[in-house]
């Protein structure tokens, strides 16, 4: 057999899905759609209420759907092309998250503008970001190798671009999606090899910045005062509401839960139970046990994808390696902050736990994430195998 003829055999036998990747997130979405019919859902009503519910669900399960074929159709695309169009995607980004201020396309829900409408659908532009983001800064990083140990060369000129964005995604307001966009950037950085001394600083000065709009913007500081003190009469019934009403589900839910569909929080007493608040749903329902199996099939996922950041590297594959690796960093940091929030470790904040959470956007970025993640790992073994990508 000519050697030809052998990388014929081998495409034809190309390598398979990674299957624990596969199985973390199957088993996000199944119980993330069983917890939204539940969050969703009460145990009065009538025909009505029913088929609304019904909805919910047909809605949830579309986004599942569509984001699906989207990791489908990012997963068959090669990762040198997303390498080659880093630059147009960044962009791209900034055009995204200028749109949501037109007054046709943009779209304004409880104040925030952080929704295009294309096709009769609403997108929220943040969370396409976050993957545009994740490309951005793994290509930069790769360019840019060789003077991550220079502020001047190697972080400037990154950093008028996050300051552009992070400027946007402030003016929708948007302080979540902000927080976990540079995260992404500031980690993938760390990771390509930034300075210490440059990452430490540009930290503190984000923790700055952070404090100072807090302090500055007096609903975002009635938010903290009111995490401090979430059973205080003057925030009991107002900036605490959320939490208060979160804390109460995680301690009705115990060691076992309340049992599926039996949570009281739920019925009109916490707001976003089935997006942002859903972890409190599902500490009332499963207890201790369901909110800890969730927590470690992410941890799951995040430890899968440093490994196959790994690997990409020890095939010195650096942009494929960072971009592995910038997918569980988001990952974890959202999983953080959602969990933080919802059992009071945390000020509150607006974000969805990736894969469980009501949501189409988030839906369709986070399973996006999981398509390059796959593809990583698919040229991975391709090259292990002595083929080429």
């Amino acid at each position: 057999m000519t050697r030809f003829e052998e990388f014929d055999d081998f495409r034809l036998s190309a390598p398979g899905l990674d299957w624990e990747t596969l199985f973390c997130v199957a088993a996000l979405l199944a119980f993330g759609t069983v917890m939204v019919f539940s969050a969703t859902s009460s145990s009065g009503g009538g025909d009505a209420l029913a088929a609304a519910n019904t909805g919910e669900l047909k809605r949830h399960l579309a986004s599942i759907g569509l984001a699906a074929a989207a990791a489908l159709v990012v997963y068959r695309v090669p990762l040198s092309f997303w390498f080659r169009w880093s630059g147009i995607i960044g962009v791209l980004c900034v055009l995204l998250l200028c749109a949501v201020f037109l007054p046709v396309v943009g779209k304004s829900v409880n104040g925030a503008r952080r929704w295009i409408q294309i096709a009769g659908l609403s997108i929220q532009a943040s969370e396409l970001v976050k993957v545009g983001a994740l490309i951005f800064a793994a290509a930069f990083t790769v360019k840019r190798q060789e003077f991550m140990h220079s502020f001047s060369r190697g972080f400037a000129p990154i950093a008028f671009p996050m300051v552009v964005v992070a400027f946007l995604l402030m003016q929708q307001p948007d302080l979540g999606a902000t927080a976990v966009v540079a995260a992404e950037i500031m980690g993938v950085l760390f990771l390509g090899g930034l300075s210490m001394n440059i990452f430490l600083s540009v930290g503190a000065v984000v923790i700055a910045f952070v404090g100072f709009m807090i302090y500055m913007t007096p609903w975002r500081l009635s938010r903290v005062l009111a995490y401090l003190d979430p059973w205080s009469e003057e925030y009991v019934l107002g900036q605490s509401y959320q939490l208060s009403h979160s804390l109460i589900a995680f301690g009705r839910g115990e060691l076992f839960g309340v049992g599926l569909g039996g949570s009281v929080e739920k019925l009109n007493y916490l707001p976003e139970a089935h997006t942002d608040f859903i972890m409190a749903v599902i500490a009332e329902e499963t207890g201790f046990a369901g909110v800890i199996l969730v927590l470690f099939i992410f941890y799951w996922l995040i430890r899968r994808a440093f490994e196959i950041g790994r690997q990409a590297i020890k095939l010195e594959r650096y942009f494929a390696g960072l971009l592995a690796q910038g997918v569980g960093l988001w990952y974890g940091v959202q999983v953080i902050i959602n969990v933080g929030v919802a059992s009071g470790a945390l000020p509150t904040k607006g974000l969805t736990l990736p894969f469980v959470s009501f949501g189409g956007s988030a839906l369709l970025s986070s399973m996006i994430a999981i398509g390059l993640l796959l593809r990583v790992d698919r040229e991975n073994k391709i090259l292990m195998r002595g083929g080429q990508v």
